[in-house]
């Protein structure tokens, strides 16, 4: 379901589930005076630290800080958006929700979605049974290899793993007789079609089938391999409307409850490194899909837990993957840890040999990705000065991925002791490192050193030093850009139009121009587009930044959409110069400190060049 709930249908489900009704079904609770408590769900403890208060109809925990109401719960529990944890207990207590009429192409494309996903049920049954059932003689390869490598039936369920035989229409014929459109079938990418006049034939053959499961269970894609040494040894379901692996992280519908409870979650490489691991008691491991990690991945680690842990593998492919796991990890605020086993070992290999204690003992002693992001790029570059500079600025550019202050302090604190340079000059040459890619804008940083003063007066000698905070009230805060959030929402002209000029030519806040591509990108709408509309399409960040746009646009500029996009283009400029200004000004102390007369000329003679065009004055 997709359509809007009304507001005094969310109201009334807010009114009828009751708090203790609700926490009960997931959580032992005994009563404590005028509250109930029980073992936090949502981290591990053994003291009771979770209270809930039946007659505010509300829970916290004191160990963790979580807190809300029974759909909040709801939301955290099943790692449901905030829509579908609203639609999940109007359903338990008979509440009926007539949500906004769809379009017939909205509710054409539901019916067609839910089709694709019933086909891939189907599908998935039909290779479990094969593999599963002891009568069906075209498993047995499967079932041996199983065996062999150490895996029962209680595996094989929990994962509904399966054989596709070698026939070439096995599952094509299968579905033809369950009455599935041929049309349906080759969009989920299971058949492929014939050619000169054949018909379709069956994508996965002779192969292990592992279902790939949305968050919510549903079977969305498939990965297939051989039990012999042919190639390609994986092959996997190509994307499809109800399947995009960038979205997508094999192992998760087993593991989010897991990795809710040990705020941990395990990344590794393969299918079979993630049945390993709950095999040995590690059931929050989880597995890309055959593609790097990606900020929507990350994103959807966020909502069940905290804390990431890399397990990869350690050949040169292995650590590459390691950073760009890192890259995409960092900026949403998620610690992240890495940890290595023995040279060609995976974590099946390794729990065989040396047991799953032995593997405990590695994930322990997990190090900081960027701790070891930081090592590695040192040792990559030798102790030479011009590789010790080099590892220096690598390590400076990663460490924008970092939100935390404190946390990027320490960082350049430690690269600084391990290199020899002096930490006030890699404050300064972090430059915009403090912007996180994910939260802020692109025009906060890392506080730097004091700045030489702007005028060209200054001689060649010691900076006239500025307060950076002082500078910072001077600049000019612009109303256009949220302005212009609130006219895409309320305004189809408006929307039109900034597709037509370009979100990067009007925005240049990160957060606001994702916001205003989701806005762009919901179809249909001719008038006002409602904000309760957007919450399912909305990450965390996004909504918040939406909760925060009050300011009355439409008093500001009216109808006058040109100079409400005039604006907000002067303003994109007015953030490229603010940047540049302080380049210029690091470059110039920079210069002063290494007596390099020609650089601090020529940068002060930009830096002119810029005031003169801005009428003496740099904002």
């Amino acid at each position: 379901m997709s359509g809007r709930i009304p507001d005094d249908k969310i109201r009334e489900v807010q009114e009828r589930a009751d708090i203790l009704d609700v926490v009960s079904s997931y959580v032992a609770l005994k009563r404590s005076g005028a509250n109930h408590v029980g073992l936090c769900p949502f981290h591990a403890e053994k003291t009771p630290s979770f209270n809930v208060n039946p007659p505010r109809q509300i829970y916290h925990c004191f160990g963790c800080g979580v807190g809300g109401d029974a759909i909040s719960f709801v939301q955290r529990m099943e790692g449901l958006s905030f829509p579908e944890a609203v639609r999940r207990l109007a359903e338990r207590y008979g509440i009926d929700i007539a949500e906004e009429q769809r379009s017939p192409e909205q509710e054409l494309a539901r019916q067609r979605r839910a089709q694709l996903v019933r086909i891939n049920e189907v599908a998935a049954q039909f290779y479990h049974r094969i593999l599963m059932a002891a009568e069906e003689p075209r498993g047995r390869t499967a079932r041996a290899y199983l065996k062999q490598r150490g895996y029962g039936r209680d595996t094989a369920e929990k994962f509904c793993l399966g054989y596709a035989p070698e026939g070439w229409e096995s599952l094509t014929r299968h579905l033809a007789e369950k009455g599935f459109e041929t049309d349906l079938i080759r969009q989920v990418g299971l058949v492929r079609p014939g050619k000169e006049g054949r018909g379709d034939y069956d994508l996965f053959r002779k192969r292990l089938i592992f279902p790939i499961y949305s968050a919510r269970g549903e079977v969305v894609a498939f990965g297939g391999r051989v039990l012999d040494q042919s190639l390609p040894k994986y092959i996997n379901s190509p994307e499809s409307p109800v399947y995009h692996k960038s979205a997508t992280l094999y192992g998760l519908h087993q593991a989010r409850e897991a990795m809710r409870r040990g705020e941990e979650a395990i990344l590794v490489e393969g299918y079979f490194d993630v049945l390993a691991l709950h095999r040995g008691g590690f059931s929050q491991a989880v597995a890309t899909c055959g593609t790097a990690l990606t900020a929507e991945h990350a994103r959807l680690l966020k909502r069940y837990t905290a804390r990431v842990v890399l397990l990869f593998d350690q050949d040169q492919a292995g650590r590459q993957a390691t950073f760009r796991a890192m890259e995409a990890l960092l900026p949403e605020g998620l610690a992240v840890a890495v940890t290595s086993l023995e040279a060609g070992e995976d974590p099946d290999s390794y729990m065989a040999k040396h047991g799953a204690a032995a593997l405990r003992q590695c994930l322990e002693a997990a190090r900081p990705v960027f701790e070891v992001f930081l090592d590695e790029t040192l040792a990559a570059h030798g102790d030479s000065v011009e590789g010790r500079a080099r590892a220096a600025e690598a390590v400076l550019e990663k460490l924008r991925l970092i939100p935390g202050e404190i946390e990027r302090s320490l960082y350049l604190q430690a690269l600084a002791q391990k290199t020899g340079l002096d930490p006030a000059l890699l404050q300064g040459r972090s430059g915009g490192a403090g912007a996180s890619a994910g939260t802020r804008s692109d025009e906060e940083a890392i506080p730097l050193p004091e700045p030489p003063d702007e005028g060209p007066t200054q001689g060649f000698g010691a900076p006239a030093p500025r307060a950076r905070a002082r500078a910072a009230q001077a600049e000019r805060v612009s109303p256009a850009p949220q302005a212009l959030i609130r006219y895409l929402l309320e305004r189809a002209e408006a929307r039109e139009r900034a597709r037509r000029e370009g979100l990067d030519e009007v925005l240049g806040d990160h957060l606001l121009r994702r916001l205003a591509e989701k806005i762009l990108s919901v179809p249909g709408v001719s008038g006002e587009i409602p904000r309760a509309g957007l919450s399912e399409i909305l990450d965390a960040d996004e909504a918040r930044l939406l909760a925060t746009i009050r300011l009355p646009a439409a008093q500001l500029f009216g109808d006058d959409l040109d100079s409400l996009f005039a604006e907000c283009r002067a303003d994109v400029a007015r953030g490229a110069a603010r940047r540049r200004r302080r380049e210029l000004l690091q470059r110039i102390h920079d210069a002063q400190a290494a007596g390099d007369f020609d650089a601090w000329a020529r940068y002060t003679r930009e830096l002119q060049e810029m005031r003169r065009l801005q009428g003496g004055k740099l904002e």
